[in-house]
């Protein structure tokens, strides 16, 4: 046999084995997406779905074991600390404000006050409709076998769709309720020096400006059980 087919039957011989082990090693690197996909799913239910309304940032080791589906997580990671933060930031010093609120003289007192602060709220709701878009796209950018995708979906109506609805239902609420503090503050303050107050009264020295003050009460009466309940419902979903 000639030199040239004995090295030709040599490099034959030499590939086979290595065919085998690179097969060997793709097939065992596949095997991993079960395993992390499985240690993801019990992540969401055990920690994500019963969890309170904050999500814990993930472990070096907690990376490792989810492998890419840590990819999945950051996106109700992501959502869930910017939504807090535009919530803290613009909501609940309103909802403060309104709370401290609790004598007639507040009403003019605080007006300017509740003035700057209906002015940051108004802008929340276009805020929180953005962050929820860009969860949404980067969700539907994910690739999700069917048995992960179950579960990711509770997680995500959860920490996503859930608060987004009930924060507008409160923003809403509150939004109308400081408007019409700042009407009540607005009005006060055109009376000027007729007013008379007391602890817990107003005194006008005609009927027309009490008979209008009264309706602004009866409308602060209502609007003020609407954003306790709208609170009540929002429940752990608000911060």
């Amino acid at each position: 046999m000639m030199l040239r087919d004995r090295l030709a039957q040599l490099r034959y011989a030499l590939m086979i084995p290595v065919l085998l082990l690179l097969a060997m090693q793709i097939t065992a690197c596949g095997d991993k997406e079960p395993d992390q996909r499985k240690a993801f799913i019990q992540f969401l239910q055990t920690t994500v779905l019963p969890g309170g309304e904050r999500l814990p940032g993930l472990s070096d080791d907690q990376k490792r074991q989810f492998g890419p589906y840590t990819n999945d997580y950051q996106v109700l990671l992501t959502f869930t600390q910017q939504y807090t933060q535009s919530v803290n930031t613009n909501l609940l010093p309103v909802l403060d404000l309104i709370s401290q609120i609790r004598v007639p003289q507040d009403y003019l007192t605080r007006r300017q006050d509740v003035q700057q602060s209906s002015a940051a709220l108004n802008s929340l709701a276009p805020q929180i409709a953005q962050l929820k878009k860009q969860a949404d796209d980067a969700r539907a950018a994910l690739k999700q076998p069917a048995d992960l995708k179950t579960v990711y979906d509770q997680a995500y109506d959860k920490r996503v769709t859930q608060p987004v609805q009930k924060a507008a239902q409160v923003i809403a609420a509150a939004s109308t309720l400081s408007s019409t503090l700042a009407q009540v503050g607005e009005f006060l303050n055109t009376q000027g020096a007729q007013v008379a107050y007391g602890p817990n009264s107003v005194s006008f020295p005609t009927r027309l400006p009490a008979t209008q003050y009264n309706e602004l009460m009866k409308s602060l009466e209502s609007q003020y059980q609407q954003l306790v309940q709208a609170q009540n419902a929002g429940g752990a979903t608000l911060p």
